[in-house]
């Protein structure tokens, strides 16, 4: 493995850094308490090329590696974990499914405006009745002349107030189970799509997440990805490279706590000293380095299999199952190296601790990771 970065990854991820600290971070802590969604920040990110940055130019993407996607998630999610979970979506679920099951009519309706940020995409899978075990789909598709009718819920949909366009799963074929779940591309705007209330939630408040339903939707036949039956397969493929994704969020909120941890030990005196002289300090500050590089590395090898062309599900679920669990730890040994200060807003380390706990459990739980690793491990 080359641990070297390219000149064009530097530059990517310079350029994720300086956009994070001067566009993102002014606002990130009003509107994490106001829980409101970053409209101006995410049109600036399509306008910079990150919200499409593994599309192919053809189709209005960047057309970069998904090492440097990795990076430039790692920096956004460093300073707001929120925004980097709506350029994750956009980017690893809806742009990637558009482009390799998408006909090139569809690429070039909804595609492009996808990549270019001037349309936002959401993904919808979860259900009230259907969350780890994804086969159990209710939403029902029934053809009905040159459309399809489509009734149900989809649930902790994210982007979901603000998308314009959903990757949404139905079944066209109850009777074949999870072989007959197909995938349509849904406008927001067609009669019978009906968005919930925004979620109140405990982290990524500045990303919104609710519920939509579906009642009497007409979807046009070409609105189909891919081809009937296909869909499990699809938002089971996409997901693996959207694990790359929230890793990588995972990641940065990792790091921000370490670096956090670090600037504190250094400023904070105790029996006129920096607590940074104390060894117990230094302890979890070393083990907090160690986990870091570690989530990292399993990240860029799951990126580089990706790239490749080889599998990657078993790599794409070990970094994110081990990133999430390491941006969990590391928050809460940042917030008691800050001690006291740590549990307040002032000093950020406890918004990464309610940022990181999310990552555990969407785009499949800790424990969905290791079931995925372990049947991997045992074909």
């Amino acid at each position: 493995m080359d641990f070297k970065y390219t000149e064009e990854q530097i530059y990517i991820r310079d350029n994720a850094r300086d956009f994070a600290q001067n566009e993102i971070a002014p606002s990130s802590v009003q509107r994490d308490i106001d829980a409101t969604f970053p409209e101006e920040i995410v049109k600036k990110l399509g306008e910079l090329g990150f919200m499409g940055m593994m599309v192919a130019p053809e189709w209005g993407g960047s057309g970069l590696d998904t090492i440097s996607y990795t990076l430039a998630m790692e920096e956004i999610s460093k300073v707001d974990a929120s925004v980097g979970v709506i350029m994750s979506v956009n980017n690893s679920l809806v742009c990637f499914g558009i482009e390799k099951w998408g006909t090139d009519a569809q690429k070039e309706k909804y595609l492009k405006p996808l990549a270019i940020g001037e349309k936002l995409g959401a993904f919808c899978l979860s259900e009230p009745e259907a969350g780890s075990d994804a086969t159990q789909q209710r939403t029902t598709a029934v053809l009905q002349g040159d459309h399809y009718i489509l009734n149900g819920m989809k649930n902790w949909i994210t982007n979901g107030t603000k998308a314009d366009y959903y990757l949404l799963q139905a079944a066209t074929d109850k009777s074949k189970g999870y072989k007959g779940i197909t995938t349509f591309i849904v406008e927001k705007t067609y009669d019978g799509v009906e968005i919930g209330k925004k979620e109140d939630k405990l982290g990524i408040r500045s990303s919104d997440t609710c519920s939509i339903g579906l009642n009497n939707v007409k979807v046009p036949k070409e609105n189909i990805l891919g081809d009937l039956g296909i869909g499990f397969k699809i938002a089971m493929e996409t997901l693996n490279g959207g694990r790359i994704g929230i890793a990588s969020q995972a990641l940065g909120i990792a790091q921000a706590s370490l670096e956090a941890s670090v600037k504190y030990s250094k400023e904070r005196k105790a029996f006129d000293a920096p607590i940074s002289n104390l060894q117990a300090i230094q302890f979890k500050l070393a083990d907090m380095a160690v986990n870091t590089e570690c989530a990292r590395l399993l990240i860029y090898n799951a990126a580089l299999k990706k790239d490749s062309g080889e599998k990657y599900a078993k790599e794409a679920a070990q970094a994110k199952l081990f990133a999430s669990k390491i941006a969990v730890q590391n928050a809460l040994e940042a917030i008691q190296v800050h001690g006291g200060y740590g549990y307040v807003r002032e000093y950020l380390v406890e918004r990464y601790l309610r940022d990181a706990k999310i990552t555990e459990i969407y785009e499949g739980t800790s424990e969905i990771q290791k079931i995925v690793i372990a049947r991997e491990l045992l074909r």
